[in-house]
């Protein structure tokens, strides 16, 4: 009964005061957290100009998606010291990753421009909401829907490449898209929670964790604009789009299980340090 009270006890509710309460992260992890979001600003920009690079010389495609992937493991093989080296090629890899998803793009200007807008606002609504959940929350609270998380792309990993193999049908694009978007919204809490920790324990590499803010931002937009662009659309959209959004979701899927299995590895090799 008194837990029943104190819910709506209003000296408990939120306010814009506790929105503002950052007083859990220190000055340093914050000065960390604007260098990450301030690189991230400028990789969706890159991204932006790889898309437009697509729909003016019609670049995008297998290649742009083979690069993608090669400047991120070429990224997070480079010493941290090497800032200018690694911060060029986060911006190599986001130009690249925006002509991948730019036949997308294309597509959605041919049949409404306006999509692309709406679909970047309610990306960037999204991000906002959710990271910032995360950042005015409790330290390590939502830490623990990382094992989720990693079963849901483990789920979706393993659905793709049986659908590349025995084919796929409407309904299971479907669930691989709605999944997949909630599979990458829970990413940004975890990571977002996760940088913040790192950063607590001494891992103030903003280059790699703009770009893992950056891949879950860039899957969860493509999955907004698809979702989108089939309501529009209504007879069998989704094939229409299935071809764009694998190209996507091939070069998606390996820079995180990269960025996850880097952080082991190097946490593995300061505990033989130690």
């Amino acid at each position: 009964m008194d837990a029943f009270n104190s819910f709506f006890d209003s000296r408990n509710r939120w306010n814009y005061d506790t929105l503002k309460n950052f007083r859990q992260i220190s000055p340093v992890v914050q000065n960390h957290l604007k260098q990450v979001y301030f690189t991230l600003c400028f990789a969706v920009v890159a991204a932006a100009v790889g898309a437009y690079l697509h729909v003016l010389l019609n670049i995008g495609g297998f290649l742009t998606t083979v690069a993608c992937m090669g400047s991120s493991f070429w990224l997070l093989s480079t010493p941290p010291f090497e800032e200018r080296k690694r911060v060029t090629l986060l911006m190599a890899a986001s130009l690249f990753q925006g002509s991948s998803i730019g036949p997308l793009i294309d597509l959605a200007i041919h049949i409404d421009p306006s999509l692309i807008f709406s679909a970047f606002v309610g990306t960037a609504l999204a991000f906002a909401c959710f990271s910032g959940a995360a950042l005015v929350a409790r330290r390590r609270e939502y830490l623990y829907l990382g094992g989720l998380v990693s079963s849901g792309l483990s789920i979706l990993l393993w659905l793709h490449f049986a659908s590349s193999i025995f084919g796929g049908s409407t309904a299971l694009f479907k669930f691989e898209l709605y999944f997949g978007l909630l599979v990458f919204v829970g990413y940004i809490v975890v990571d977002t929670q996760e940088i913040v920790e790192r950063a607590h324990l001494g891992d103030l590499d903003y280059v790699k964790h703009a770009l893992t803010l950056f891949t879950d931002l860039v899957a969860v937009f493509v999955r907004i604009l698809v979702i989108m662009v089939s309501l529009i659309v209504k007879q069998q959209p989704f094939y229409i789009f299935s071809s764009t959004l694998q190209i996507c979701i091939d070069g998606i899927f390996p820079i995180i299980f990269q960025l996850k299995n880097s952080t082991e590895r190097n946490e593995k090799k300061k505990k033989r340090r130690d």
